[in-house]
C-alpha cells in the first residue's frame, strides 16, 4: 500500500476564534450557541451559516461539534470559517482523530492554538472524502436513531407511570381509569394527599432486599474492554471494564437499580455487571407491590437536591413510597419489561456500533482501509447483531 499523502492543516481548513456572548446578553431565540462541550444555549441572532464545525479553545484538542444552518461560535471555542473546497463532513471525521493519526513528524496534537493547529501536518485524501464521510455517517446516523428510539421508549414508560401512579389513573376492574372514573380515595396523612383504596405508603428502607455480596472494582483498574460492564454513580452508563469474575453481578431474578450516593444518579441495569468501588449502591425491591421496573419510576421521583453534597443513600432509605395493588404493579412492569429490553438491545448496538468507527475512523484517513472493506465490515456487523437478536 502506497504511503498516505499529507498536508498542514491549515491547507485544508481555516479555524477562528468564536463570539463573546455572557449569559445576561443572550436573548431567547432558535440559533444554537456552540461552545466547547456543544450546545450551551440558544439566542436570536447567528455569526455563521451553514456546515461548520466548533471545538474547545483551551487545554488539549477536544471533542468536535458539526453544525449545519445558522449557529453562534461561542468564544471558548474555536469553529472553521473556511473549508478550502473540502467536504466538511470528511474534515468533521479527520480531526475527530486527530490524536489518533499517524502522521508525519507532528503526531503530537497541540494545545489549542489556531496558529499551532493549522501547523500540524495530517494525513489527506483528496478524492473520496465524500465516501468516507458517508460510511462513517451511516454509523453515527443509526446511533443517533436508536438514541431517539431509546428516548421515546423510556419517555413511554414515565407517561404510563405518571397516568397510573401520580394521577392514579390506572385501570379499574372494568378497565376504566381509577380516578376519572370514581374511583375510591383515602387521605393519607403520611403523604397529605388522597390515594386509591388499597394502597400503602412505605419507607424505601423497609422494601429493599440484600444487595448481593461482591468484590467492587476501584476505577483504577477499569477497562476499555472486558467481559464485564462496570456501572458507578458516574454520568456514563457504562464507566469501563472488568475481567475479575469475583465482581460479578449476574443470575438475579430481576433487573435492579444502581444508585449514585453522592451524585444521587439512579440507572436501570438489567444485564449482568459489576459496581464501582466509589459509594456507588444496588437497590432490589423484596415486595411484589415494587417490581424492579415500577420501583426505578418511584425512585427517579424522590428529589433529594435539598440535602446538598452528601451520602444521599441514607435519606433515600427513608423517603417514602406508594405500594399499588399487586395486579397494577404487575401490568405495569409488564408495559415497562418490553421498553427496557429494546432500550438494551439498542444500548448494546450503539456499543458496537461506536466500537467500529473509532476502529474504522483512523484507518480510514490514513488510507489503511478502504471504504469498500469498510461498507463490508458494516454490513458484517449489522448482520452479526442482527443473528444474536433473532
Amino acid at each position: 500500500m502506497s504511503k498516505q499523502p499529507v498536508k498542514r492543516l491549515g491547507d485544508i481548513v481555516n479555524f477562528k476564534r468564536g463570539y463573546d456572548l455572557p449569559a445576561h446578553q443572550r436573548k431567547a431565540g432558535q440559533y444554537p450557541v456552540v461552545s466547547s462541550g456543544g450546545i450551551s444555549g440558544y439566542h436570536s441572532e447567528y455569526k455563521a451559516d451553514g456546515e461548520g464545525i466548533v471545538t474547545g479553545r483551551y487545554g488539549t484538542l477536544g471533542e468536535m461539534h458539526y453544525v449545519n444552518g445558522k449557529y453562534w461560535p461561542h468564544n471558548t471555542a474555536l469553529y472553521v470559517t473556511d473549508f478550502k473546497g473540502n467536504d466538511p463532513k470528511y474534515v468533521y471525521y479527520l480531526l475527530k482523530c486527530l490524536g489518533n493519526l499517524k502522521t508525519s513528524d507532528k503526531s503530537t496534537v497541540p494545545g489549542i492554538n489556531r496558529n499551532d493547529l493549522h501547523e500540524l501536518f495530517v494525513p489527506y485524501v483528496e478524492e473520496g472524502q465524500v465516501a468516507i464521510a458517508d460510511i462513517l455517517s451511516v454509523i453515527d446516523q443509526k446511533i443517533e436513531v436508536n438514541n431517539r428510539i431509546n428516548a421515546e421508549l423510556e419517555a413511554m414508560a414515565k407517561t404510563l407511570y405518571d397516568y397510573w401512579f401520580v394521577q392514579f389513573d390506572f385501570p379499574d376492574e372494568n378497565g376504566k381509569p381509577y380516578k376519572s372514573s370514581g374511583g375510591k380515595m383515602l387521605y393519607s396523612k403520611a403523604l397529605k394527599r388522597e390515594i386509591p383504596v388499597g394502597w400503602e405508603v412505605s419507607s424505601v428502607e423497609k422494601i429493599l432486599a440484600s444487595a448481593p455480596k461482591t468484590k467492587s472494582v476501584l476505577s483504577r483498574d477499569f477497562q476499555i474492554s472486558g467481559d464485564i460492564p462496570v456501572i458507578d454513580q458516574s454520568t456514563d452508563f457504562i464507566c469501563g471494564y472488568t475481567n475479575q469474575e469475583d465482581t460479578w453481578i449476574g443470575g438475579l431474578d430481576s433487573p435492579c437499580i444502581v444508585f449514585g450516593d453522592h451524585t444521587r444518579i439512579l440507572k436501570f441495569v438489567n444485564f449482568d455487571f459489576a459496581r464501582g468501588a466509589d459509594g456507588t449502591q444496588i437497590l432490589i425491591s423484596n415486595d411484589l407491590r415494587m417490581p424492579p421496573h415500577l420501583f426505578y419510576q418511584a425512585l427517579s421521583e424522590i428529589d433529594l437536591s435539598s440535602y446538598g453534597y452528601a451520602r444521599h443513600f441514607k435519606f433515600l432509605k427513608q423517603s417514602l413510597i406508594l405500594l399499588p395493588t399487586k395486579q397494577s404493579a404487575k401490568n405495569y412492569n409488564l408495559f415497562a419489561k418490553s421498553c427496557y429490553l429494546k432500550i438494551k438491545q439498542n444500548f448494546f448496538e450503539n456499543q458496537r456500533l461506536v466500537a467500529l468507527r473509532d476502529w474504522l475512523l483512523p484507518m480510514l484517513m490514513n488510507g489503511q482501509v478502504r471504504v469498500e472493506s469498510a461498507a463490508d465490515d458494516l454490513y458484517s456487523q449489522q448482520h452479526d447483531a442482527g443473528m444474536r437478536q433473532a
